[in-house]
């Protein structure tokens, strides 16, 4: 039922009601004062609360705005908010690297020292706690026609088996030709890799041994000295390393094919670092052994990570040199290759299997990598997946698991088409694992073709969807200022209140522990519909309350003392005078999101047993459903109505951080 205001409320509304009218017949604008003064009250209301939820801006203090690229919550409650250096090329040159603390509850605020440029870095929650952040922005992109200066990747060998090399930033590359380049990083090349080949005579005696020396090869990043047509090639060519000395001359040469003044792309960097929540600072762990820019980081069933994809230091897209990450040792292995696009969505599915949704984020060619399917890690086995609707428009879509996990369904939303297009769709897909022989099957469509849709995990067991645009980064004003909730059961959208901020690339939204969401970033590529006025990047924080923080005056269930630690297989009691309401109970990831891309959001039904007095939950024993970490418990009554989150750890052997009973942080 629309509602309406009453006589007085219209006259407040129009300020004396006639002199607005009048205004109105000879002015447009005050029309729209008007309407929107009306659209004000309207969704200020509580029956419209009640059925729609409401939006509130966040009151950020003007130090503390940054461009934020990547949201993550911490078991702490707080939102950690990474910008590096936020899209802005004047900060990376100054070495002005963001990042900052944020505490919903209390709203405050707090920097981040921040080491390197975390710029498009990926990201994952560790078993501790921990956020481990990997990759990130060693060099921004130099546009087609701007390049002055031939420039490419530059393959260094060593062949010395005795010693590794290290050629520092500035290093100079002379070509047969005399042609200098310079390097634009530091570069260790390690020791060439000696073997022995032993053979033997027919009589069985043994040859006299050879010495096999295969040389070892790093890369780096080189420009020419000089601008001018006398450094452009495209022809393979050994190049001298200029300022070696004694062995290391003869041993360490560069190799060259391709050096031109084409578009030269982001290039990424090996740091990695482990966030601590309890800390509040970064500290460093092993580097990756490739550069990665745009990577994605997921949380595997034993703890470790895999990253995956990104563009390398000399802005490839990294061929398919996949890493694994051990928390206890703190370094890094090399994973099963395999080729994907630029932050793909890779979900971690019950039997252990990697399901890739085809959801990426826009570098590497439009014919490669990009079909989905099942990744077996054991044997590197990749089962694609048939039926999913406008397969082309599958950059900037939006992928989740559905709610519960134990259904196995993940949803594929909106999407456009490769790099620039001006494709977009409003197709949504889902693909049940637990079927014999799964596809994808179409889902109710969006309201319109729409990229960069943040999709978020609710305690009811429903999805919301919020923000996007039409077009690539918003451009033609084409943000999409609308919200829904998905629920799976019944396999439709409704609406949800609208935001009052346009968020595009570079958004996120992500569940806090109160049961709200809240929503940051975007990055216009224009401020206008006549894409005239270039985009400045949206620094407000807006948060939604949904309908069910809206009942009017309703308690919210609470659950008191419990286990700060549970066991998967096994149960946990919590003490609450809420039993008898008490009819679901969730374990919620909490999410690490960038680019659209949050492969660590699930939500995990819990069995439930009551008395007078206590809740008991029994927690699935399976840990490729249940991965290791830190959660956010949510239980919620007949009504809908979920408690705040109480924060637990799940693992059979981790150690809790501190001891305490359970409950919120």
């Amino acid at each position: 039922m629309a509602h309406r205001p009453t006589r007085n409320v219209k006259k407040t509304l129009l300020g004396g009601g006639a002199v607005v009218i009048l205004a109105a017949l000879n002015a447009p604008a005050a029309v729209s004062f008007v309407e929107e003064k009306y659209h004000a009250y309207k969704i200020a209301q509580p029956g419209y609360q009640r059925r729609y939820g409401s939006w509130a801006r966040v009151d950020v203090p003007e130090a503390y705005r940054i461009n934020a690229i990547h949201a993550a919550l911490l078991r702490t409650g707080k939102v950690l908010l990474i910008a590096g250096s936020g899209n802005d090329q004047k900060k990376f040159d100054s070495g002005t690297f963001e990042t900052i603390l944020w505490d919903p509850v209390k709203n405050t605020f707090k920097k981040i020292p921040t080491p390197e440029d975390f710029f498009c870095a990926g990201h994952t929650q560790l078993p501790d706690g921990r956020l481990l952040v990997a990759g990130g922005t060693a060099r921004y992109e130099i546009l087609d026609g701007e390049v002055k200066k031939a420039g490419g990747g530059m393959r260094v060998k060593n062949e010395s088996p005795d010693r590794a090399v290290t050629l520092k930033k500035g290093t100079v590359f002379r070509s047969p030709s005399g042609v200098e380049y310079v390097s634009r990083f530091d570069v260790t090349v390690p020791k060439a890799k000696r073997e022995f080949e032993i053979s033997y005579f027919e009589s069985g005696q043994m040859k006299p041994w050879k010495t096999k020396i295969t040389p070892a090869e790093a890369r780096v990043f080189v420009e020419a000295r000089k601008e001018g047509a006398e450094a452009l090639t495209t022809e393979a060519a050994q190049y001298e390393v200029l300022g070696l000395e004694g062995a290391d001359a003869g041993n360490v040469y560069g190799l060259a094919q391709r050096l031109t003044t084409e578009k030269q792309d982001f290039q990424g960097i090996k740091g990695a670092y482990e966030f601590d929540p309890k800390a509040e600072r970064y500290i460093p762990v092993a580097p990756m052994k490739d550069a990665r820019w745009y990577p994605t980081l997921v949380t595997l069933q034993d703890g470790k990570v895999l990253a995956v994809s990104g563009l390398n230091d000399v802005g490839d897209v990294v061929p398919g040199d996949n890493e694994i990450y051990d928390p206890k040792t703190k370094k890094w292995s090399q994973g099963p290759f395999r080729y994907f696009p630029t932050y793909p969505s890779l979900f971690l599915t019950q039997g252990g299997r990697l399901l890739y949704t085809g959801s990426n984020a826009g570098y590497g060619p439009a014919g490669k990598g990009r079909e989905p399917g099942l990744w077996d890690l054991r044997n590197n086995s990749f089962q694609k997946i048939r039926g999913l609707t406008d397969p082309d428009q599958l950059e900037t879509s939006a992928s989740l698991i559905l709610p519960p996990a134990q259904d196995q369904k993940i949803m594929v939303l909106g999407g456009g088409g490769v790099g620039e297009s001006p494709k977009s769709t409003a197709r949504t897909s889902i693909i049940d694992l637990s079927r014999q022989s799964p596809v994808f099957r179409d889902g109710p469509a969006l309201p319109q073709g729409t990229r960069y849709l943040s999709s978020v995990l609710l305690p009811d067991d429903t999805v919301f969807t919020t923000g996007g645009s039409r077009e690539y980064r918003g451009r033609s004003g084409s943000d999409i200022l609308k919200a829904q909730f998905y629920d799976p059961t019944a396999n439709t959208f409704r609406a949800a209140a609208e935001p009052t901020v346009g968020r595009n690339y570079h958004s996120e939204a992500l569940l806090l522990p109160d049961g709200r969401v809240a929503t940051f970033g975007s990055d216009p590529l224009f401020d206008d519909k006549d894409n005239t006025k270039l985009g400045t990047f949206e620094q407000e924080i807006e948060v939604f309350t949904p309908p069910y923080l809206h009942k009017g005056g309703a308690d919210r269930p609470v659950l008191a003392e419990g286990p700060r630690e549970l066991t998967r297989g096994a149960r946990a009691t919590f003490r609450t005078r809420d039993a008898s309401r008490i009819t679901t109970a969730r374990l919620m990831r909490p999410s690490a999101v960038t680019h659209t891309t949050d492969v660590e959001q699930r939500s995990i039904a819990l069995g439930l047993t009551k008395t007078k007095d206590t809740v008991t939950f029994e927690i699935p024993p399976d840990s490729t459903l249940v991965p290791p970490g830190w959660y956010m418990l949510f239980v919620t009554d007949g009504e809908g109505t979920p408690s705040e989150a109480s924060w637990v750890r799940v693992g059979e052997d981790a150690a809790v951080a501190e001891d305490g009973a359970g409950g919120r942080e």
